[in-house]
């Protein structure tokens, strides 16, 4: 009996112990401050903005939307491509009125050619299975689809980063589909998520063994590779072969929260959204009433390579926002793109 309890009290401090260790994990202890820097507002029309990039030189930004809430309540809506333009008189555009009608998109990237060409790929969670989308922007900057790309290989995508019109890297964020093993992956921290290369003919895998692999981008010249790993806390920073696509490990960055999609300014600096309490996050992400609120926070990072200096420019508590997914910038105008909410958030900076 004695054998019995003292293995039944080890199970015990075991489980407790596993329990503190996820809780600190994901950021529940923190205690939180709030502070932004500059006006922001809230912006309608784009429900659930996950994603954000700007035109690198007009200043307007494609958004994508979808509200994921009525696809979880069964009632699934059209998400959308949209143009935003923080100083136009009509700031607020849908790009893809007459794309599919099962149209979900998550992650995207732009790549301009140097003629002023401009390709966007899209990450679609489509009801036939994931694929990625990619359009180029017409004369008129309406949305004009020219690929849908499928793959096996395409598990969980994310997020992926335009090399030029044919080439991009996408992330798996999980190494399963949505269900008991995916769940698994996030409460015991497993690294099952990937990173994949598509070359123009096909897909292949280029790294393994990521912690929710999130957000990706690439330096200017496209030599370095970043990338977020939500459940690590990480950004990892890669060398690119130009020729093969390989991604060499050169650093990894602790950041002390769970950063999702990465986005670059003019001056190349890092903008990273952040949920600093991804247990907070997990409970919104389940709520399908909205009620339940996640923190919001995003990360300026300056310098290069392994001399990254880190810096906070904004943290809501939920209030404002929640969950937000991306922050990007152009000139003095910062958007923030929640996962859920109705409202992206449009911010100008002093």
């Amino acid at each position: 009996m004695k054998k019995l309890l003292l293995g039944a009290g080890a199970v015990v401090i075991a489980v407790a112990g596993f329990a503190l260790k996820t809780l600190h994990d994901a950021g529940q202890f923190k205690e939180l401050k709030p502070h932004a820097q500059g006006r922001c507002v809230p912006v309608s029309g784009m429900v659930g903005a996950e994603d954000i990039t700007f035109h690198p030189g007009l200043g307007y930004a494609y958004v994508s939307s979808d509200d994921r809430r009525a696809t979880m309540a069964g009632h699934p809506v059209p998400g959308g491509i949209y143009r935003f333009d923080p100083t136009g008189a009509t700031p607020t555009t849908l790009l893809t009125g007459d794309f599919s009608k099962d149209f979900h998109p998550h992650g995207i990237s732009l790549y301009v050619a140097p003629d002023g060409t401009q390709t966007l790929y899209v990450v679609n969670h489509a009801s036939t299975g994931n694929a990625i989308e990619r359009f180029e922007v017409g004369a008129d900057g309406r949305l004009v689809h020219r690929q849908t790309l499928r793959d096996t290989r395409l598990v969980s995508p994310n997020d992926l980063v335009a090399l030029d019109a044919e080439r991009f890297y996408v992330t798996n964020d999980h190494g399963n589909p949505p269900g008991v093993k995916q769940v698994l992956e996030d409460y015991l921290q497993l690294g099952q998520g990937t990173v994949l290369y598509y070359d123009g003919q096909g897909f292949q895998t280029v790294l393994q063994g990521t912690k929710l692999a999130n957000g990706i981008n690439r330096s200017a010249d496209g030599r370095t590779v970043y990338l977020t790993e939500s459940l690590a806390g990480t950004l990892s920073l890669y060398d690119r072969d130009l020729a093969t696509g390989a991604l060499t490990h050169v650093h990894t960055l602790p950041l002390g929260t769970g950063p999702d999609n990465i986005e670059l300014d003019a001056q190349g600096d890092l903008w990273i959204a952040a949920h600093p309490k991804l247990l907070d996050f997990a409970a919104h992400a389940r709520d399908t009433t909205g009620t339940r609120r996640a923190p919001a926070q995003v990360l300026h990072l300056t310098g290069k390579g392994k001399d990254l200096v880190i810096s906070e420019v904004f943290l809501d508590d939920g209030q404002k926002t929640s969950a937000t997914a991306t922050a990007a910038l152009f000139g003095k105008h910062l958007l923030l793109g929640p996962v859920f909410d109705k409202d992206l958030l449009a911010c100008e900076l002093p």
